[in-house]
């Protein structure tokens, strides 16, 4: 396979976003969008990915390391455009064979598709190749001028003619050019433009000029679409939302109202699974074949066996394992936690820190107290265990198989397999007190009325 370097170009402010987290940081389907492109970019055969960057981007740095250690990184300290920041990556492009891809880091539906329609024309021969699309509407992008199947220049919105404006294919994202053309080229590009910046797409011309065989590829105007504010990050996750959605559909899972269900990047999903509205996958989730996840639940970063079945109004986070056939009810949070096989808590239960066995029936209101304000410790409850309602579980402790506890018990020490713990205090009523007691409430709630 042909070697290709990928420069990605994301240099820029993004001041438009009114945030202090730099924009191509911003997530869409719970990953960055930055990171979306270097997904694209190695989807595409990327051998060697460079990521430019301003002076001011060291948390854009280090979040794509957290995603592909093997990037390089160079800095653009003075904005001077695009073929300038693109020039920053010399140590990589001047040993380049085969070649070379310049992509905009702000486009988070960018598809390792969108890359081979401008590598292939490439590998047909062609020196140099843009990617292009036809928005419904081209105001503010670069157009292309063309004859037939060559393409004579990128003309930028703002330097234009009015006849050059009303042209409906526009600069995409993404500009290929064979490693020797790029090497021969990039330092030709000059400023004279109405912004005084050396423009990338200026490459075109110069091939051109040089005799270059220069081509072009179309994609999807979905797939090339650009982020700069909140409203343009708020429409990609709403597109990236919906391939998701029918995606799953035609794989044999059942959305309930797809609109109202939100994915992740890397949520998956096995077979006849059935999602009720108003769901939501957080990253690092995998559920297995006929699982149901009923209306508002909130899972995360959690694995769930066949044949679950979770909420209403679950919440699942924090590295949670729930085994084959696990039951969890409404309001029930697992945090951190295994949960064995056909082991059921159906109502009103916090399960954190706990190692729980095989079908163990956890009563409601039941809350695994594995936080002492310092540390975090462990509950581990066994197999065919029987946690009565209303149960503290006070962390660290351990239930054997096959015990009891009963209900309302606040449980401190280990209970023995087979036995029947009560935590509790032993009950007392005390005769005609209660009226004594309101009576006190009620001088109280007089006092405060004064």
């Amino acid at each position: 396979m042909t070697e290709l370097l990928s420069i990605i170009l994301a240099a820029g402010e993004g001041t438009r976003m009114r945030s202090a987290t730099p924009k191509v940081l911003h997530p869409v389907g719970g990953f960055p969008i930055i990171g979306h492109v270097a997904q694209a970019a190695r989807a595409a055969g990327s051998t060697q990915i460079a990521l430019v960057t301003g002076p001011r981007h060291q948390a854009i740095r280090d979040g794509i390391s957290a995603i592909d250690a093997t990037i390089h990184h160079f800095e653009q300290t003075v904005a001077k455009g695009t073929a300038h920041a693109a020039s920053m990556a010399r140590e990589l492009f001047e040993k380049a064979e085969g070649y070379v891809a310049v992509v905009y880091g702000d486009h988070p539906l960018l598809r390792g598709e969108n890359f081979r329609a401008v590598l292939d024309r490439l590998d047909a021969g062609w020196d140099v190749a843009i990617l292009g699309f036809e928005p419904n509407d081209p105001t503010g992008y670069g157009r292309f001028i063309t004859d037939g199947e060559r393409l004579l220049a990128i003309r930028e919105h703002k330097d234009a003619s009015e006849e050059e404006r009303r042209i409906g294919l526009c600069n995409a994202c993404i500009l290929a050019f064979r490693a020797e053309v790029f090497r021969e080229l990039i330092d030709k590009v000059d400023s004279n433009n109405a912004q005084g910046e050396f423009y990338v797409t200026d490459l075109v011309e110069l091939a051109n000029a040089a005799g270059k065989k220069v081509g072009y590829g179309v994609a999807p105007e979905n797939d090339v679409m650009g982020v700069n504010d909140r409203s343009q990050l708020a429409r990609a996750e709403k597109l990236f939302q919906e391939v998701r959605r029918d995606d799953f559909m035609k794989a044999g899972v059942t959305l309930k109202d797809p609109d109202s269900v939100w994915f992740s990047y890397d949520t998956e999903l096995g077979r006849d699974v059935t999602i009720y509205p108003n769901v939501v996958f957080g990253p690092g989730v995998k559920i297995g074949d006929n699982v149901e996840v009923r209306a508002f639940c909130d899972i995360e970063d959690a694995v769930i066996g066949e044949g679950a079945s979770i909420g209403p109004f679950a919440r699942i986070r924090g590295g949670a394992e729930l085994g084959p056939d696990v039951h969890l009810g409404n309001f029930v949070e697992v945090k951190k936690s295994r949960i064995g096989e056909g082991t059921k808590a159906g109502h009103l239960s916090y399960l954190g820190d706990a190692e729980i066995g095989a079908k163990t029936n956890i009563g409601a209101g039941t809350i695994t107290c594995n936080y002492d304000g310092v540390n975090k410790d462990k509950t581990v409850i066994g197999d065919d265990v029987f946690i009565g309602s209303n149960a503290s579980l006070v962390a660290p402790v351990t239930i054997g198989d096959g015990a009891y506890t009963a209900s309302g018990s606040v449980i401190t020490e280990d209970v023995p397999a087979d036995a029947v713990a009560f935590g509790r205090a032993r009950q007392e009523n005390k005769a005609g007190y209660a009226p004594k007691l309101r009576e006190k409430a009620l001088a109280k709630k007089a006092a405060k009325g004064k």
